[in-house]
């Protein structure tokens, strides 16, 4: 491992990615400690921190955790990604269902491009609409702010600063993602989320001493040794679920045209247990913690009692969020894999299943070798989802530990991960240098 890390300062053009990804991430972190004009950092911190006592998370803590708590400190980066994240996952959804999209998206390279430009577009609507209710949410933050005063000086300036400074800072970032893609490695936009949320392991890290202190002694050292065994588990579950596959042996019929003979090769379809990834928790978070969220501007008592139902660490709250999290992987499968689509084009190549006819017999088993497996990954995603909601009320640590032991955070940085060393290590590979493992293959590549 240590002599593959060597080896990528020894080729040029891969340690020249790697710095310039360095560099941009750098510059993305650098913007996180930049303040919006206008702004009362103290209680804007406190407001934060009230928020986390009574509710445990929120809408604005999903934010906040994929801007590396840059929504927390309200900075040029308080946007984030996330409006990013969002179009990106509108424009995926209405390519599957509109068909001058599809069409589009089938064009190739000049297609792609299309749609990454409808991605930008999206954008920038999106972040100008988030940070002009933000700017009128700091104006008039609700009942969980008790008097105090985030903005110093209200009115139409400071929302048409922070309109502009929060637009643009999403816009740099969206440029900055756009250059790791292109001149260095690995997935820009999937690099900047994963800096933001393992910047927060700092203050995890410091939570954590505080509590086994002598002082307090909240927390057993021993408890330190569980807490690091499950941490290793669930990092060694998500790398096996999220690199599992079932794959479809696929068999291609032999055609003599003259004296060659094309085809009759062997190959197969590879079909991911986990499909969603982190879009089926994402939209289940959106959707369970909106009436939360919505409470704490609304001082509505019989809106707040039904709330309090879908607060972090109840019972309706749990078995909602996971059966959220079910449905959403099912939804997101039905509109990324068509099964028809490809039966079709296998049929078309001379290509079919061991066993199975070709035409409706192969869709029909496609589907349902496909909804066998996304149950198994469903449940698994619910799993780890609510896990941290168990760490927390199990051993008592703050929730910003805790996070770190499932949800959103902890898929996301192993799948970045995997994926970046999946490509420096096939760069090495292609100039005869040794990989991360021996055999040359990260674990679950085949």
């Amino acid at each position: 491992m240590l002599g593959a890390f060597k080896n990528i300062f020894k080729i040029q053009d891969l340690k020249h990615k790697v710095i310039i990804t360095l560099a941009l991430i750098a510059v993305y972190r650098v913007g996180g400690f930049i303040p919006v004009p206008g702004i009362d950092s103290q209680a804007l911190a406190e407001f934060f921190d009230r928020i986390a006592k009574s509710q445990g998370g929120s809408i604005l803590g999903i934010m906040n955790m994929f801007s590396g708590g840059s929504l927390e400190k309200l900075t040029i980066f308080a946007l984030g990604i996330m409006p990013y994240i969002s179009s990106s996952i509108i424009i995926q959804l209405l390519t599957a269902v509109i068909p001058a999209l599809e069409k589009i998206s089938k064009e190739g390279r000049a297609g792609h491009q299309k749609i990454n430009q409808y991605t930008r577009y999206a954008t920038v609507g999106l972040a100008l609409i988030q940070s002009y209710f933000i700017a009128l949410w700091l104006e008039h933050p609700g009942r969980l702010l008790e008097g105090l005063s985030i903005v110093t000086d209200p009115g139409l300036g400071f929302r048409f600063i922070t309109v502009i400074t929060l637009t643009t800072g999403t816009i740099f970032i969206m440029w900055l993602g756009e250059q790791v893609q292109e001149r260095g490695i690995g997935n820009g936009i999937s690099l900047i989320i994963t800096a933001g949320i393992i910047s927060s392991i700092p203050a995890a890290v410091q939570q954590l001493i505080m509590y086994v202190s002598p002082k307090t002694r909240q927390l057993h050292p021993a408890t330190l040794v569980v807490m690091a065994a499950l941490l290793v588990f669930v990092v060694l579950a998500v790398i096996f679920v999220t690199q599992g596959q079932r794959k479809i042996p696929v068999q291609y019929a032999r055609r003599v045209v003259g004296r060659k003979v094309f085809g009759g090769q062997s190959t197969y379809i590879p079909l991911k247990v986990d499909t969603s990834g982190v879009i089926a928790i994402i939209f289940a978070q959106s959707i369970i913690m909106f009436p939360a969220t919505l409470a704490s501007f609304i001082p509505n008592p019989a809106f707040q009692r039904m709330s309090n139902f879908l607060t972090r660490g109840h019972i309706v709250y749990t078995i909602m969020y996971a059966l959220l999290i079910i449905f959403f992987c099912y939804f997101y499968t039905a509109i990324v894999f068509n099964p028809k689509d490809i039966s079709d084009n296998l049929k078309k190549y001379g290509g079919f299943i061991p066993g199975i006819r070709p035409g409706s017999p192969t869709t029909e088993f496609l589907d349902f070798v496909m909804t066998r497996i996304t149950l198994a990954g469903a449940i698994f995603i619910a799993v780890i989802a609510i896990l941290p909601d168990f760490v927390m009320a199990t051993l008592k640590v703050p929730y910003l530990v805790a996070s770190f032991f499932g949800g959103t955070g902890i898929l996301i940085v192993v799948g970045v991960m995997l994926d970046t060393l999946k490509q420096i290590e096939s760069q090495l590979l292609m100039r005869n240098y040794e990989g991360f493992i021996k055999s040359g293959r990260i674990h679950g590549r085949r």
